[in-house]
């Protein structure tokens, strides 16, 4: 079946046709690093690397592009309220934003260019645009002219006569109040690079077209990034790079938001719930469950409730997975995935249905393993593994069962010790008969919320 994906542009679902055949090229709008991350931040990644993971799964030598905004207002200003160099701001975040990226079991990108890194390139593409009559300097600030781009706004479907495009301090100059800056001008004390223009600073949107163009060349395959992109910075990315004469992307892919109370999770909202802060109370491979398992192009509305949901739902594949290696040893994931949850995936990334194809063959796992049918046990668990392989939540992937550094799997390996120390005193009590003592102790452990199952290896815990 061929990969269905739905286009922001198309406003439907199409079939993935790839540029180059066998290749899968994607461009994703990645940190502005003005603070650490929250999980809404984190959404973004996450479901782009189940696209990313779902394309290879199918043969695709993808290559991956996330870029890094290091430098705009927000971080400048933080930098002066904090009296630190805007670098330091931005790298400290950065580094950030990666070990969230890292916690939850994103891939590392193929490439990700920090704009910074990349002023020759928006210098040349500001030059020619300049030189095609799509844009103009004005009081050392460079503007595009929406004008002279006939398909600009066509992505986010609006009619020029009603935009009001946003703007910001110091933008003089303007021939037409729509038209947006590509570099703005230096203000005192504020970094600055030098042009022919004179010293300055890039804007938000050509940062993004010009680092497209370097590392995915004149056209590539899939441009993604949060719904709130749309407008207005894809649809600038678009108008700078074909008006520059680039056919850049040939799919727009845009995930929903994290909510709260009904509201897209962010700083200013004073809302956010920080991924550092998060990983301290939930497995990370829970959190991934969390925000990775909804359709990407739907709302998640956070709440304490629907995490707790999420591990209850996680710990059932997770129970599985245990009984069975406990049962025959190691099972190694199946080189293809059941054809109904590669149907799910290939229409539009359908992850929810998919998903209930791993929790029926876990029902069919479980069900084997209470008739003790080996076999069939073994044969659900290979295929387990291969569809929360491409998820990125296989319970025994090296990434979650390496005995990694995060705080839960420390408090995991205390839980387990004290738990195993008081089934000890458990099975005493039952050895010399005194059942109402170790019934106390099981009744005891279910009260904290832990589930005691008695297996023919011994007892076992889990979190109820």
């Amino acid at each position: 079946m061929t990969i269905r994906l739905y286009d922001t542009s198309a406003r439907q679902i199409r079939d993935f046709t790839p540029l180059v055949p066998g290749c899968v090229s994607i461009y994703l709008c990645g940190a502005t690093v003005q603070a650490a991350p929250h999980i809404g931040h984190i959404r973004s990644g996450l479901n782009f690397d189940i696209m990313r993971r779902w394309f290879a799964h199918r043969g695709y030598d993808v290559t991956f592009v996330r870029n890094v905004t290091d430098i705009d207002d927000k971080i400048i200003k933080k930098a002066d309220e904090q009296g630190r160099p805007w670098w330091s701001i931005g790298y400290e975040n950065e580094v950030a934003f990666n070990a969230a990226y890292d916690a939850l079991g994103c891939l590392r990108p193929t490439y990700e260019p920090r704009a910074t890194g990349h002023i020759p390139e928006m210098i040349e593409m500001m030059r020619g645009l300049i030189e095609r009559g799509h844009a103009y300097a004005a009081d050392g600030n460079v503007y595009f002219d929406v004008q002279s781009f006939p398909e600009y706004l066509q992505l986010s479907n609006q009619e020029l006569d009603n935009l009001r495009q946003p703007s910001g301090e110091g933008e003089t100059g303007k021939r037409d109040p729509r038209d947006f800056a590509m570099w703005k001008a230096a203000r005192e004390g504020e970094p600055s690079w030098e042009t022919p223009w004179g010293r300055g600073r890039p804007g938000w949107h050509l940062e993004c077209s010009a680092m497209a163009h370097k590392y995915l060349g004149t056209a590539f395959d899939i441009h993604g990034g949060g719904v709130d992109l749309v407008f207005p910075h894809h649809e600038n990315e678009i108008a700078q790079a074909k008006a520059y004469g680039d056919d850049f992307a040939r799919y727009w892919s845009h995930n929903a938001w994290v909510t709260m109370s009904g509201e897209k999770m962010s700083k200013s909202l004073g809302n956010s719930v920080l991924v550092s802060e998060m990983v301290k109370r939930w497995r990370p491979i829970v959190l991934r469950y969390y925000l990775g398992t909804p359709h990407y192009r739907s709302m998640i509305e956070y709440s304490e409730e629907a995490l707790r949901e999420a591990e209850s739902a996680f710990a059932r594949i997770e129970g599985f997975v245990q009984r069975v290696v406990e049962k025959a040893g190691a099972v190694e994931p199946a080189d293809e995935v059941p054809l109904a949850f590669a149907e799910a995936m290939d229409d539009d990334l359908g992850v929810p249905q998919a998903l209930a194809i791993v929790h029926t063959t876990v029902r069919q796992g479980n069900s084997a393993l209470t008739a003790d049918d080996k076999e069939a046990a073994v044969a659900r668990l290979a295929e387990v593994r291969a569809m929360l392989g491409v998820l990125g939540l296989d319970p025994l992937d090296e990434r979650w069962s390496g005995g990694g550094t995060d705080r839960g799997e420390d408090l995991h390996g205390v839980v387990d010790s004290l738990v195993r120390l008081v089934l000890e005193q458990r099975q005493a009590a039952r050895t010399r008969k005194d059942y109402a003592t170790a019934d106390a102790i099981r009744d005891q452990l279910q009260q904290s919320g832990l589930a005691i199952e008695d297996t023919p290896s011994g007892p076992r815990w889990s979190l109820s």
